[in-house]
């Protein structure tokens, strides 16, 4: 094994890296993987048969609150220097350009008109915010998480209650801009939660535990306290409720994928927690090094990511005679993606990794953001090194 091999694969086990975090991230994406590559039956928790549906949704909220995580890492510095002005916003701002360069992003591969919810503008956006909030105390993320994933759907349920926007409109243009499928107003919960994980795993094992137990007490909260007010609301009364209405508010209640219900804020977050917690906990054993493919996936989110759409978007444009988001959906499931695109992108993450070391997307957005100076992890899923705080 060269040196240089070794300089790479040890780059994952660096002192100033969280392997969970990796880990989580690996599975984030690998989830994502699924809810676009295959065809996932509806979860039902009484029903085995159906928890592979556990990552639709799930999936993209873990990322989100992987966004934060990171954020959270790297802000005692931030913190500290948030009384003075100049060095606060000089930490900030190649957060800021990296949300501009993965907003854009997502916004280039919406261009490919693939049919699936694109996360990453939504993730930009959440990432601009979130380096304002990385200063606050703890006590200000708690509040405004939990005020948040309370109130906040209720905002986005008025915002979309005339419908969908139509093909080609003015409207669509905004919310696409927006990242409107995973809106930003309510996964604001997400990331101000992430910021305050990412302070609680930096303690050490024993509060990690206490995260776990809270993920899974606002996932108990979610999805059978909150969440079946509003799913029993719909399934008697329907979605289309008038705007304003009692069984309108109640049906705001629901916890489905992708409904941005108060159950789902508050059910699915504490999943994300959950997991964080759990691949963080995995991860100080020896299972680290049989999931070490998941991390290095994890290590180059941005990648790993882009690559499964961008095999898509080519897919559409060399097949001929592909029209509706119908046909552009089920005839590349048809093909059974999942295993081929799978396997294929974790093998060229890890020969990447081995050869090269950080991922090229990540690597991109790091020297255009920061002028190839401090190295950061505000892409690649980094923890901050004792002494150097670095991001996402």
């Amino acid at each position: 094994m060269s040196q240089r091999v070794k300089q790479n694969v040890a780059r994952l086990e660096s002192p100033g890296r969280i392997p969970g975090i990796d880990l989580a991230r690996g599975l984030a994406i690998l989830g994502m993987y699924v809810a676009h590559l295959t065809v996932v039956t509806s979860l039902e928790w009484s029903r085995p048969q159906t928890w592979l549906g556990v990552v639709e949704g799930r999936s993209a909220i873990l990322f989100a609150t992987l966004a934060g995580v990171s954020l959270g890492l790297m802000g005692s510095r931030m913190r500290a220097q948030a009384g003075e002005h100049d060095a606060a916003r000089a930490q900030r701002k190649p957060i800021m350009i990296r949300a501009v360069l993965i907003w854009t992003l997502g916004l280039l591969l919406l261009s490919l008109d693939i049919p699936v919810f694109v996360v990453l503008p939504a993730y930009g956006l959440l990432l601009m915010i979130g380096a304002f909030l990385v200063t606050w105390s703890g006590r200000a993320l708690a509040i405004t998480a939990a005020l948040t994933a309370a109130v906040a759907p209720f905002v986005v349920a008025l915002i979309d209650s005339g419908g969908q926007p139509e093909r080609g409109s003015a409207a669509e243009l905004v919310s696409d801009v927006l990242g409107w499928n995973y809106p930003f107003v309510v996964w604001l919960a997400f990331v101000a939660a992430g910021i305050i994980a990412g302070r609680v795993i930096r303690r050490g094992i024993g509060p990690t535990v206490l995260l776990l137990v809270s993920g899974v007490a606002l996932s108990v909260l979610g999805y059978a306290v909150l969440g079946p007010v509003g799913n029993q609301v719909i399934a008697r009364y329907g979605a289309d409720l008038p705007a304003g209405s009692t069984f309108w508010a109640l049906s705001v209640f629901r916890d489905d994928p992708h409904s941005n219900g108060v159950g789902e804020a508050f059910g699915s977050g504490g999943f994300a927690l959950a997991v964080l917690a759990v691949s963080v906990l995995a991860a100080t054993t020896s299972l680290r090094w049989l999931l070490w493919p998941v991390r290095v996936i994890g290590s180059m989110p941005l990648t790993a990511y882009t690559a499964h759409l961008l095999v898509w978007g080519i897919w559409i444009m060399v097949t001929p005679g592909v029209g509706s988001d119908i046909h552009r959906l089920h005839g590349f499931l048809a093909l059974d993606p999942f295993w081929p695109i799978t396997l294929g992108v974790t093998a060229g993450c890890i020969a990447w990794t081995l050869i090269w070391g950080k991922g090229p997307m990540e690597q991109l957005v790091h020297v255009v953001s920061t002028g190839a100076g401090e190295p950061s992890g505000l892409v690649d899923g980094s923890s901050p090194a004792p002494g150097k705080e670095r991001g996402l």
